[in-house]
């Protein structure tokens, strides 16, 4: 940082040298850093989506269970309703035939 304080400070001639060839090789600079930066670019894209596809075939598959285990739930919570409606249901009939 100091070395390009120190140019800039000295000769007005430096500077203006300086930054022409930084407008000269800016083009090639960007290009090869491009060239040299788009496949690192591209293949962390292409994993993030492999990721990202990862991510969410897991989550729809513990959302699945989850609903298959609730849904269980319910039907094993909706069968002991009607076992126990059917158990009271057949103590008041005997209940009311052993009173009559």
């Amino acid at each position: 940082m100091a070395l390009i304080e120190d140019m800039f400070k000295g000769n007005l001639a430096v500077g203006l040298a300086v930054g022409a060839g930084a407008v000269m090789f800016a083009p090639t600079v960007i290009q090869t850093m491009g060239s040299i930066l788009r496949p690192a670019a591209k293949a962390m894209i292409k994993r993030s989506m492999v990721f990202y596809r990862e991510t969410l075939s897991e989550i729809g598959e513990m959302a699945s269970d989850l609903v298959a285990e609730a849904r269980a739930e319910l039907d094993q919570e909706a069968r002991a309703d009607r076992e126990a409606a059917t158990k009271a249901g057949a103590e008041a009939a005997e209940e009311h035939h052993v009173t009559a």
